[in-house]
């Protein structure tokens, strides 16, 4: 099978000269001058090409990668994975020009550059060496870069252990931090990518960089929760903020004023951006990275967890063509997920989805996506009446914070359009008073929301190491009537799948309120906090505390755990 992919792509090569040509960068004369020195040379025409000076390398390289069918890999922007480069060894990878990139554990995979996917023989020696533990995943790069990669990635130490004893017995050049030379050369550069690298491995959503007195503190969050990770000495901090500030192409001499920046790169075969922001504090600059995973950021409709009953009413809700979808929850609640969540399911070529972020986390194809920036005078009040001039069918509103946003979202809501954005509030009953704090009028909101959707982050129990147990008479209690005739639930115990936390990974909880004409009219009259919900809870509404417990005694989250984020307190009177 493998055998007939490889010819099918040799096939589609010998066309590459006319599939430049039809992307325009390649001219009839090029490619006649490039096949009359093959035919001298025997050498590959997409080498010829770049030798004459007809196309880059990396122009060529995204061509192929197009025409083949396969992943491009930019060798300039990656951060190297020690275990894929232990797999195959720096002989083997200069005689049949390969590079390893990164080794997927969990498919068994190791991602491999290669400039030439003909080469079947250096395939299949790579695949002997490998002894059958692990597949192939082919990435197209330039022969110049994998060249350049095996020279500069091999024979240095990369794992963090490593790098810092390295540190401890050798010396800094600061200077050289900055320069665009061959600066893995240095230890703290390498130091850096092993963290981030380490991070990303890890599942965190955040870096944290914090300067003691006497040491350096690194934490990540791992599932919600801040964990500490390493502790460095105090001198190696100044180095490490320098190298950070510089791959984030912020000012590394302002140490005063807060800076933020973006860092992109591929990690573990795929691409990766970091948001930068860094503080002062007492003890030096603090810096915080926020990671941008787009792979796990954006997931399907079906991929975040909801229950059969739950994913149906969301959808009947986003089928509604105009109006407003409301999702609220505390900060890292994982709303921007729900909503690009949304967005992805909803987004093809028949409709025009623009939205206005704070800023843009993840960039999404056919989207037209815009940051908030307040020095241009681009606020969220502003950006949507500037959006309303673009032919919208769709909007997506990062926050609703002021009643000068409130209003123009709801003023796109009334005149057509589907607007989508998020609200800090406790509930999704609790969104209809914080509106009218905000100073949104019953009459406004009466016939314009479609629908409110709160939601709660919990840690997902590893399922190699959860412990069963039976509840006692309080946690019983806690569970209500959905407990029923249960035999037992589950408690977090620890092992190496999860890293001894006895949780890996997370599932959102939610409750979904869908507004419909009755519930309207007690908006229109202004009805208590307390009878909205009487009203929901008839038709069948569920509450974030119903659809924790479910999620307890279906053995995906334990009762702490629910605890730590959902309010259960009113069952224990």
């Amino acid at each position: 099978m493998i055998r007939a992919a490889m010819e099918t792509r040799a096939q589609a090569q010998r066309h590459l000269g006319q599939f430049l040509i039809a992307q325009g960068i390649l001219t009839e004369d090029q490619l006649r001058i490039a096949l009359l020195e093959q035919m001298k040379s025997r050498q590959p025409v997409g080498k010829l090409l770049v030798q004459l000076g007809f196309v880059s390398e990396a122009t060529l390289r995204d061509a192929l990668s197009e025409k083949l069918g396969l992943r491009s890999a930019d060798l300039s922007r990656i951060v190297v994975d020690p275990n894929a480069l232990r797999l195959v060894p720096r002989d083997v990878a200069r005689r049949h020009n390969v590079f390893p990139v990164a080794l997927d554990r969990e498919r068994h995979v190791l991602i491999l550059a290669v400039s030439d996917t003909n080469d079947l023989v250096a395939l299949d020696q790579i695949r002997a060496h490998l002894h059958g533990q692990y597949e192939l995943e082919l990435r197209l790069a330039g022969e110049s870069e994998i060249a350049r990669a095996i020279e500069q990635y091999y024979g240095h130490e990369l794992s963090i252990d490593g790098i810092l004893h390295e540190i401890e017995t050798g010396e800094i050049d600061y200077q050289s931090l900055a320069a665009s030379g061959d600066e893995y050369s240095q230890p703290v550069v390498r130091l850096v990518s092993a963290l981030l690298a380490d991070a990303v491995e890890r599942g965190a959503s955040d870096i944290h960089f914090e300067p003691e007195a006497s040491f350096l503190r690194i934490r990540y969050r791992i599932d919600g929760v801040l964990r500490q990770i390493r502790s460095l000495h105090r001198n190696y901090w100044p180095a490490m903020a320098v190298r950070i500030k510089v791959m984030a192409r912020m000012n590394i001499a302002e140490t005063r004023a807060p800076q933020d920046g973006r860092i992109s790169l591929s990690l573990t075969g795929r691409q990766v951006d970091f948001r930068v922001s860094s503080q002062l504090t007492t003890h030096g600059e603090n810096i915080v990275l926020r990671i941008l995973d787009r792979q796990k950021g954006i997931v399907p409709l079906e991929a975040l967890g909801l229950h059969e009953d739950q994913l149906m009413l969301l959808k009947r809700m986003i089928a509604r063509p105009e109006g407003i979808i409301l999702v609220t929850g505390p900060t890292g609640s994982g709303k921007t997920t729900t909503l690009y969540s949304i967005l992805n399911h909803i987004s093809h070529d028949g409709i025009n989805i623009m939205t206005l972020e704070d800023p843009v986390e993840y960039p999404m194809p056919l989207i037209r996506q815009t940051s908030v920036n307040e020095a241009a005078k681009l606020d969220f009040a502003n950006g949507i009446r500037s959006m309303m001039r673009q032919d919208p069918d769709v909007i997506l509103v990062g926050e609703i914070r002021d009643e000068d946003t409130a209003h123009m979202a709801f003023r796109a809501a009334m005149t057509g359009h589907q607007v989508y954005s998020t609200l800090h509030s406790s509930s999704a009953i609790g969104a209809i008073p914080r509106l009218l704090d905000i100073g949104v009028s019953a009459e406004i909101m009466a016939g314009n929301i479609i629908g409110i959707v709160a939601q709660r982050l919990v840690r997902r129990l590893c399922t190699h190491c959860r412990q069963p147990y039976v509840p006692d008479e309080a946690e019983h209690k806690l569970l209500g009537r959905d407990a029923g005739a249960m035999q037992h639930i589950y408690r977090p115990i620890g092992c190496d799948r999860c890293d001894y936390q006895g949780y890996r990974g997370r599932l959102a909880i939610m409750e979904l309120l869908k507004i419909d004409a009755e519930m309207d009219e007690m908006i229109a009259g202004r009805a208590t906090g307390r009878e909205l919900l009487r009203r929901a809870l008839a038709k069948g509404f569920r509450t974030l505390a119903d659809n924790g417990t479910r999620r307890v005694l279906d053995g995906s989250t334990s009762l702490q755990e629910l605890l730590r984020v959902v309010d259960l307190t009113d069952r224990m009177e």
